[in-house]
C-alpha cells in the first residue's frame, strides 16, 4: 500500500488526510458522535456544516465550505427523530450535488423506513422504496449502509449501494466477552434471521438454532416455538435490529425454559424505544449488544446490561475505499485492523 511493508491488497492501515484528497466529510445531526469517530479513523476534519430550524419547522441547511469537485459523504442515521433527520440528508445531498460536487455519497449506518420493504397486507406502502425514490431525485450517487432489514432493500435504489455487514465486529465481541462461546449456540428469534445465524455459527463453528414466531399485529407476538436444542448451553440472540424488545424477552424467557444456562442478545441496530429498557432489565440476559449505528449513550446510563460495539472502523474504511477506488469486499468477512 506504500504505507507500510505489508505486501497484502487487503492491508487497511491508518492513512492520514494528506493520502486523501478531494474529500469532504459531512455529519447530520442524528449521531455526531459516530461522524466524530469515523473521522478520526479516517484522519481527516469533519466539513462545516450549518443545520438549523425556522419558527415553522421547516428544516435549513447550509454548506460551510466549498465542495465544488469534491468526492462528498454525508453521515445521518436513521435514528431518533426520523422524518427531520431524513429530510436533513436529503437537503444535504442536494446542497452538495448543486454545488458541483463530483460525487455524493450517502452514508446511512441504519436505514430509515427500512421494515416498510414489503406489500404485506391490502394498500400498505413500501416506504423503504420510497425513501430509496427519494435519496436518488435529491442527487445521491451512491449509498453506503449497514445490516438492511432486507437485502432487497438494494434492488430498490438505481444508484451502487453497499451493505456493510456488522458480523465481523459482532464475532469479535463474542470471542473477547463469553468466555465459553466455544459451547455456545447462536439463536435467531425468527426466521427470516435464519441465514445471519448460520453464517456466524458456521464461522465460530458452534451449533445454532431457531425461534419460529406468530405476531398478532405490528410489535406484538403471541407465540414462539424453538427449533434447536439448548439444554446445559450459553444461547446467544442475534438479530439486525431491537425496537420495543418484545420479540427478545420472550425469546430469552423461551431459551431459559428450554434449559440454556445463560443468555446474550447482540443487535446491530439498537433502536431501544418505548419499553424496551423496562423489558431489557426484567429479561433473562445476561446483556445486550448493540452497535452504535444509533446513539446508545443516554440508554446505556438507564440501562446497564446494554453493552456497545463500535462499527466506525468499518463504515471508515469503506469510506477510505470508496473515495480510492478499493473493492469493500474485504470487509463483508473481517473487520479493519
Amino acid at each position: 500500500c506504500g504505507l507500510c511493508s505489508c505486501a497484502s491488497f487487503a492491508c487497511v492501515c491508518v492513512r492520514g488526510s494528506t493520502n486523501m484528497p478531494n474529500i469532504k466529510l459531512f455529519a447530520g445531526s442524528s449521531h455526531s458522535g459516530l461522524a466524530l469517530k469515523i473521522s478520526q479513523n479516517l484522519g481527516i476534519d469533519l466539513a462545516k456544516v450549518t443545520s438549523k430550524k425556522f419558527a415553522n419547522q421547516e428544516t435549513s441547511v447550509e454548506i460551510g465550505e466549498s465542495v465544488r469537485g469534491e468526492d462528498v459523504y454525508i453521515i445521518q442515521s436513521g435514528c431518533g427523530e426520523v422524518n427531520d433527520h431524513l429530510m436533513e440528508l436529503l437537503i444535504m445531498i442536494n446542497a452538495c450535488k448543486i454545488a458541483s460536487a463530483s460525487r455524493v455519497t450517502a452514508v446511512i449506518p441504519c436505514y430509515p423506513y427500512a421494515r416498510q420493504d414489503k406489500k404485506d397486507k391490502s394498500r400498505a406502502p413500501i416506504s423503504a422504496k420510497l425513501v430509496a425514490n427519494m435519496l436518488s431525485v435529491a442527487g445521491a450517487d451512491h449509498i453506503i449502509t449497514m445490516d438492511l432489514h432486507a437485502s432487497q432493500i438494494q434492488g430498490f435504489f438505481d444508484i451502487p449501494v453497499d451493505n456493510l455487514y456488522a458480523e465481523p465486529a459482532v464475532i469479535k465481541w463474542i470471542k473477547l466477552n463469553i468466555e465459553s462461546w466455544r459451547d455456545a449456540v447462536i439463536v435467531s428469534p425468527d426466521a427470516g434471521g435464519a441465514k445471519r445465524v448460520t453464517a456466524i455459527a458456521d464461522i465460530l463453528n458452534v451449533n445454532f438454532a431457531l425461534i419460529h414466531k406468530e405476531r398478532k399485529r405490528a410489535n406484538e407476538v403471541a407465540s414462539m416455538v424453538l427449533v434447536g436444542d439448548v439444554t446445559g448451553r450459553v444461547a446467544v440472540l442475534v438479530d439486525d435490529m431491537a425496537d420495543t424488545c418484545g420479540t427478545m424477552a420472550l425469546a430469552a424467557k423461551k431459551l431459559k425454559e428450554a434449559g440454556a444456562c445463560k443468555v446474550y442478545g447482540i443487535m446491530t441496530h439498537g433502536v431501544l424505544s418505548g419499553p424496551a429498557l423496562d423489558r431489557i432489565r426484567n429479561a433473562d440476559l445476561e446483556a445486550l449488544a448493540v452497535t452504535n449505528t444509533i446513539p446508545q449513550a443516554g440508554k446505556m446510563d438507564q440501562c446497564d446490561k446494554i453493552k456497545v460495539i463500535d462499527i466506525s472502523n468499518i463504515l471508515a474504511e469503506a469510506i477510505r475505499r470508496t473515495h480510492n477506488g478499493e473493492s469493500v469486499s474485504y470487509l463483508f468477512s473481517h473487520e479493519p485492523l
